[in-house]
């Protein structure tokens, strides 16, 4: 490369970065990650951010009016807290009349559609780029893929009818950055960032899915077939050259300078509703507890239990505390290992932790005992070699024909079954389960270190198995930031999964906190770990003591149908009456969960309805996942004990008492509440325009390339949640768009250094990407203080609603 390529090429490669900055990754679908599709504007306030949003992917940033009116209505908005936020803007008209108004501005609103050549130039892009992007679907591959992106796509564009001009390759520029000079030389350098930006806007799911996999360093696919951003620019103005297409997408764009620091009128009625759900929150917060390690009744739990922070969660612990003296526990469903997994059958390793984490170590699974493996082996493999051949025979163009005349009529008869009966094929596939042995069963993950032979595998360079400073560090930090001062003798880490037919968003249902993966590995890996007796001694060291009748087991909790399975084949005799005991109280609980998330006074028959949901292959809704949340509790469970949050909050564990130095809250803020507004901002924006930030409705969608979804036969690759996942209906949603409500419990000094040292997580707050946080101080006999911006805090008065429930004084910490 010469001195003047290189020059060119990191020219362009600075603008194309500060271009992408606005673009939110997209991970693919098969390891769905729920993220703030606007993370690229959270250094701005929201209003703002949502308002350029809406210029450059023409989303909309706040709710329906209709949707306001019905929270207003139905009282979730509360009179007190709308006037309130109203009289602080300087408005004093009705909300009768502000509703109306709300209204009339939305009648108003009107979408900019693209001009033809532009949309031709996004078809034909997006047929290029889910024929390159493919991971194993399409039969016939795109050729030349190992070459790029911008390379393959220029050996064939002379033989596409859609593109009009190269009769060969050698007509288009030689290599991307050639491209984009060509284009870009006709435009003032100052305007480049501009255009880059609005040219990766105009489909931010493919581009956005293209910024994520450049950016994951072990991605297989994209280390065999390489695409950049560049290269993805480079086809596109390209195009949008040889169709005559505008290049400058953005030309006459505005945005109104003058309303720039003026919170509008839906923003308000946000916020009022957020402190109305905030207020009924607080009010169920257990103002009691102060000291949580003095708390303890002295009696030994029957068990405890380590959920992820999942909002799902919330429910079943409620009705496993219901059965008897359980205690439970709420963790990041990773459980703090960082990992890279393979899974027995597993084709590739999967990434089991937050997005926000790099995995530090690879950790694979192996058949624990010959026999049972081996009888796992055999059924799996005569499955595979079956599925494999009918996949063959229907894709035949000859041996079709005769497979429709052999074998239609059988197929077509378990087509039929499957439609009409979900729950027989439920009971079939059970059956079949309880014959042949599953994964867990027949293997274990190989944890140890030692364990390995190859450590020096170009893996990224990443450790296979723990060291035994490793495993000390993930209990050590498990134990310490939920603020475990005794174990029961039968400890559950249960990680997630969800059970779903024919669901393309099927990872969107499972763990978050394992990037859209089950979280049953990591829950045994944190089990092996904690079982491991040199890992006790060391523990002990370090003032945590494990009792000697303790045996920590992994489980792993099906969010469809509220089965626990717990994988047990390690736990002694000594603990098998125990571990009886606990079976029959989580079937019990299973039933109480079931009934309630179906609305059903019969538990039996609940459980029946959810099982049929994960077997019927028609069923859109086979459960709600994450929708509903709403709030991030952190701090010790009898805080909200005694209270029904109907699966809407997220709940992690924490005792101040035993952080004498706030290190374990400060890993909580920068880990799992910054993950879980990520979450919460995913479900917001597909709920408020679900075209522009969801996927829309399941019924009309494609999956392309084993990497996402579009509408009908093209176009941009989805980015979101479908409509089914948010809405009851086409008008009325389940979800109910409010951005987080964040309660800790701790002194109110530690978490306003925590935000002093951290400005990424202060600017989350400081910028209304965060709704809400409030601490409930147990220095100060609980009193709310609720964060003001720039390190203040206004305080409370305790458990008062209406106008005048805020003191006019705000405490400031902000100065040492």
């Amino acid at each position: 490369m010469t001195r003047k390529e290189s020059h060119a090429d990191r020219r362009i490669e600075e603008h194309i970065d500060r271009a992408a900055d606005r673009i939110g990754s997209v991970w693919p679908l098969h390891s769905f990650v729920t993220a703030n599709p606007l993370s690229g504007f959270e250094d701005e306030p929201f209003h703002r951010a949502v308002a350029e949003a809406e210029e450059l992917f023409g989303g909309r940033g706040y709710p329906h009016p209709s949707v306001f009116r019905r929270a207003w209505e139905s009282g979730r908005i509360e009179s007190g807290a709308l006037r309130t936020e109203l009289a602080a803007h300087g408005i004093d008209r009705e909300p009768e009349t502000l509703l109306e108004e709300l209204a009339e501005t939305e009648a108003e609103r009107t979408a900019a559609d693209p001009d033809d050549a532009t949309e031709t130039v996004d078809r034909v892009l997006s047929k290029w780029l889910a024929a390159f992007l493919d991971e194993g679907r399409a039969k016939w591959p795109m050729p030349n893929r190992e070459d790029g992106f911008y390379q393959a796509w220029r050996a064939v564009a002379p033989h596409d009818a859609d593109v009009p001009g190269p009769a060969d390759a050698d007509d288009l520029p030689e290599t991307a950055v050639d491209a984009l000079e060509s284009v870009l030389d006709d435009y003032p350098e100052g305007r480049w960032v501009e255009i880059l930006e609005a040219h990766l806007a105009a489909l931010p799911g493919w581009s956005g899915f293209v910024k994520q996999r450049t950016d994951d360093g072990a991605d297989p696919w994209q280390a065999e077939y390489p695409i950049t951003l560049a290269q993805y620019l480079a086809v596109r103005l390209t195009l949008a050259d040889l169709l005559d297409a505008p290049i400058e997408l953005d030309a006459g764009r505005e945005t109104d300078g003058d309303d720039a620091d003026e919170v509008p009128l839906p923003e308000i009625w946000l916020t009022a509703w957020e402190k109305s759900y905030r207020e009924r929150l607080l009010d169920g917060i257990d103002d009691a507890v102060t000291d949580p390690a003095n708390a303890d009744s002295g009696d030994r739990p029957a068990a405890q239990l380590v959920f992820c922070i999942d909002t799902r969660s919330e429910v079943i612990r409620r009705h496993i505390e219901a059965q008897g003296p359980y205690e439970t526990h709420g963790y990041a469903g990773f459980f703090g290992v960082p990992m890279r997994h393979r899974g027995y059958e597993a084709a590739a390793d999967t990434d089991a932790c937050p997005p926000i984490v790099d995995p530090e170590h690879r950790i694979v699974d192996r058949a624990a005992d010959a026999e049972p493996a081996a009888a796992r082996d055999r059924w799996t493999g005569l499955a595979t070699a079956a599925r494999n051949h009918f996949t063959t025979l229907k894709s035949n163009l000859v041996a079709a024909f005769t497979f429709v005349e052999g074998a239609g009529s059988a197929y077509g008869s378990a087509m039929t079954a499957r439609t009409l009966s979900p729950s027989a094929i439920a009971t079939l596939e059970s059956a079949i389960a309880d014959r042949v042995p599953s994964v867990p069963e027949v293997t274990a993950p190989a944890v140890d270190y030692d364990a390995y032979d190859d450590h020096d595998h170009a893996d990224g360079d990443l450790p296979h198995g723990l060291s035994h400073e490793a495993k000390v560090e993930y209990a050590r930090n498990a134990f310490e930031l939920m603020g475990w001062t005794e174990f029961a003798r039968l400890v559950v880490f249960a990680g997630h999964a969800s059970e779903t037919t024919n669901n393309p968003f099927g990872s969107s249902l499972d763990c978050g906190a394992c990037a859209g993966n089950p979280g049953g590995p990591n829950a045994r890996v944190l089990a092996a770990i904690c079982n491991d007796p040199d890992v006790k001694a060391t523990l002990r060291e370090h003032g945590i003591d494990i009792p000697e009748d303790t045996v920590f087991l992994a489980g792993e909790h099906n969010t469809t149908t509220d089965e626990i399975t717990l994988f047990d084949d390690d736990v002694p005799e000594s603990h098998r009456e125990d571990l009886a005991s606990l079976r029959a109280d989580l079937d019990s609980a299973r039933a109480g969960a079931a009934a309630e998330r179906t609305a059903s006074a019969d538990g039996e028959a609940a459980v029946d309805e959810v099982e049929r949901k994960a077997a019927d292959w028609a069923e859109t809704r086979p459960e709600w996942g994450l929708a509903g949340n709403a709030s991030f509790v952190i701090g010790p469970r009898e805080l909200t004990a005694d209270q029904d949050l109907d699966g809407r909050a997220f709940l992690h564990s924490y005792d101040w008492t035993v952080d004498p130095d706030g290190d374990a809250l400060e890993a909580i803020f920068t880990g799992p509440l910054v993950v879980t507004q990520w979450i919460n901002n995913q479900y917001y924006f597909a709920t408020v325009d679900n075209a522009a930030y969801g996927s829309g409705s399941k019924v009309t969608q494609n999956p392309v390339g084993n990497v996402g979804v579009v509408q009908g036969n093209g176009g941009d690759l989805l980015t979101g949640l479908p409509l089914q996942s948010l809405k009851r209906d086409d008008e009325r949603p389940f979800h109910q768009p409010l951005r987080l409500t964040a309660v800790i419990h701790a002194p109110l000094e530690r978490v306003t250094e925590i935000l002093r040292d951290h400005e990424d997580v202060r600017v989350l707050l400081d910028n209304g990407w965060i709704g809400d946080l409030t601490v409930v101080d147990p220095e100060q006999d609980n009193e709310p203080f609720r964060y003001a911006g720039d390190l203040e805090w206004t305080r409370e008065r305790a458990r008062a609603t209406g106008p005048e429930r805020t003191t006019p004084v705000a405490v400031s910490t902000a100065d040492d």
